[in-house]
């Protein structure tokens, strides 16, 4: 997994911490070096710069955290599968129209558990990521992804759902092949699934995009990932008529994850390292499969039928709740 460097990536409330940073390392290069021993400036400097991401990341605005959401060094789904999964098989087409590469299906083991993985691919290179519509996938994606859940359902898998989508594909094509309808299919038919369903919102959580496979018995959420029913660039441009309005828009949909978890849309938020999951990779990773691994080991020793009941209640008191 890629790790934050700084530089050109560094967000704009992140330059103070790039500068510090930066300092640390100009130190410890010196240090190496036998010019100096720098032993006290480094420690001085790396307690400075853990108090400062600390500060800066406790005050973070509801904008600030969509911009984290969506940091370029944020680790994606394609990182969470390749350090979780062992004896990974990759499945691929819908059997209707073609493969989506922005949806990825894949057989494997977390842990204990030999679960299906599904999740939002956006692509690391440019050449992956326009292959992948960015992660915005076309209603094949979504046809994939109900066709391999029921083949997990009919071997007794659990399933895994990460969501990291901006939103569904809005292209003419995708319209054409039935987006919304596809989409609806998957929310009605995971209701239904007669196996655990784990879903996680690790980037972004982008309207039906993000619906389409986030229905689930636990749904997390990383601490600095959004779930919104619009972006918030959308939103303003609807209520403001103008994009710059996007941090206002982001305030007043609350798609943060500590207010979706007190609003009931949420189960549990899963902390991230200081400063971001594109700081530590590795520990975002290893905090959000604890998180996992303890769901699925919850709810294996629920009866079906129950587990079936209490999927629905959940989510037909969100609806409850949101029209209230």
């Amino acid at each position: 997994m890629a790790r934050s460097k700084g530089g050109t990536s560094a967000l704009p409330f992140e330059k103070p911490i790039e500068e510090v940073l930066q300092d640390l390392e100009a130190l410890r290069r010196a240090h190496a070096e036998g010019k100096k021993d720098l032993s006290k400036e480094i420690r001085d400097h790396e307690l400075r710069s853990e108090n400062l991401i600390r500060e800066i990341f406790a005050r973070l605005s509801p904008w600030q955290r969509v911009q984290v959401a969506r940091h370029p060094n944020r680790p994606l789904v394609s990182d969470y599968a390749e350090s979780w999964l062992t004896d990974p098989m990759e499945l691929h087409g819908d059997r209707r129209f073609g493969d989506d590469p922005a949806i990825l299906t894949t057989l494997g083991r977390i842990g204990s558990h030999r679960v299906l993985l599904v999740g939002h691919r956006k692509g690391k290179d440019v050449k992956e990521k326009v292959a992948c519509h960015f992660g915005m996938a076309h209603p094949e994606g979504y046809r994939k992804a109900m066709l391999k859940m029921r083949l997990a359902e009919r071997f007794g898998l659990p399933i895994v759902c990460l969501i990291d989508t901006p939103g569904a594909y809005p292209g003419i094509g995708a319209e054409e092949r039935g987006q919304a309808w596809a989409i609806a299919e998957n929310i009605q038919d995971m209701t239904g699934l007669r196996v655990p369903v784990v879903v996680a919102v690790v980037g972004e959580g982008g309207s039906g995009g993000a619906l389409g496979i986030g229905i689930g018995d636990r749904v997390l959420m990383l601490e600095n990932a959004y779930y919104s029913v619009i972006s918030p660039e959308g939103c303003a441009a609807i209520l403001w008529k103008s994009g710059d309005q996007a941090p206002e828009a982001a305030r007043e949909l609350k798609l943060i994850a500590t207010d979706l978890e007190r609003l009931g849309i949420v189960d549990e938020v899963v902390a991230e390292p200081l400063g971001g999951a594109h700081r530590n990779p590795g520990q975002a990773a290893a905090s959000l499969k604890q998180a996992i691994v303890r769901a699925l080991d919850d709810l294996g020793g629920v009866p079906v039928d129950v587990m079936l009941r209490l999927r629905y209640e959940k989510f037909r008191r969100i609806g409850a709740h949101l029209f209230n």
